[in-house]
């Protein structure tokens, strides 16, 4: 068995992250991925990667030594991207692979990794892009406003989801592949948000708020199993924590409910996932 853990949106709750870590030492899975949303909100993020994160799991790596899984992360769009040389020093250590925008490949599988969402109301804008092209809903900012905690990596007029994937994934078989995503797919039962019967100046405000790209990329290109997080109200609003496009197990972690959230699969059998609430 290749058992993978899967968690998300734990926004620097250390109980949750306590609680991830034992379950790490009782299962020894052969990997686990984090799906963006990691740290506490500005400004408590700063110190929390070195002074925690990296702090706990150098601990835990000495203790499972040779068990020690494979951890894979992104970052998420309440995660600064200032931070982002501390997730680069903790895979420096050999704690975890930094995965946006990035392949790796592990365990006979390729796994990818994208951070960035959609157009949202937050002001935060550092992993905004336009989704496949520059409409913003009602709502929404654009992410050429609000604020950045480091400079754009590239024209924020111009960037797009879309673009972004067809890059990060060239013309690769993905058949066997997982990708690691924030956002979730477009109108799924993992991108519902709590806004049903909402108005924005009388235009209604759309509750599913996933990413049009990211569907039509899983719909195309059929990866074996795509992991997301940033709706925490979903599962409980759309009854489900998973969902299918075509070949493709979709699943999410997010959760607004006082546990923490965690989806065991095996990469050998990923329809056959579970979601444990801890």
């Amino acid at each position: 068995m290749r058992v993978c853990l899967f968690a998300s949106d734990l926004h620097g709750r250390t109980e949750r992250y306590e609680k991830l870590f034992r379950l790490i030492e009782g299962e020894a899975p052969s990997a686990v991925a984090l799906g963006g949303d990691l740290l506490p909100i500005s400004p408590l993020a700063e110190g929390f990667i070195a002074e925690y994160l990296r702090r706990r799991l150098h601990e835990l790596s000495s203790r499972l030594k040779e068990s020690y899984p494979r951890l894979l992360l992104i970052l998420g769009n309440d995660d600064l991207r200032s931070e982002e040389a501390e997730v680069l020093a903790g895979e420096r250590e050999g704690l975890w692979a930094y995965l946006h925008n990035r392949r790796l490949e592990l365990l006979g599988r390729i796994f990818f990794g994208y951070a960035c969402i959609p157009p949202s109301p937050f002001l935060l804008k550092d992993w905004e892009r336009y989704d496949v092209s520059r409409h913003v809903d009602a709502g929404c900012l654009s992410p050429e406003e609000g604020w950045r905690s480091v400079p754009a990596d590239r024209e924020v007029s111009s960037a797009t989801i879309q673009h972004d994937l067809e890059e990060l994934a060239g013309s690769e078989n993905l058949e066997g592949s997982l990708f690691l995503f924030h956002a979730p797919p477009y109108r799924t039962s993992l991108d519902q948000a709590a806004l049903h019967r909402r108005r924005v100046d009388h235009a209604p405000v759309d509750p599913h708020i996933g990413s049009i790209a990211v569907r039509r990329f899983i719909e195309r290109r059929q990866p074996l199993v795509t992991l997301h997080g940033h709706v925490h109200e979903s599962s409980r609003l759309s009854g489900s924590w998973r969902d299918r496009l075509g070949r493709t197990h979709c699943y999410s972690a997010a959760w607004d409910g006082p546990e923490l959230a965690v989806i065991r699969f095996d990469l050998e059998r990923p329809g056959e996932a579970e979601r444990l609430l801890l």
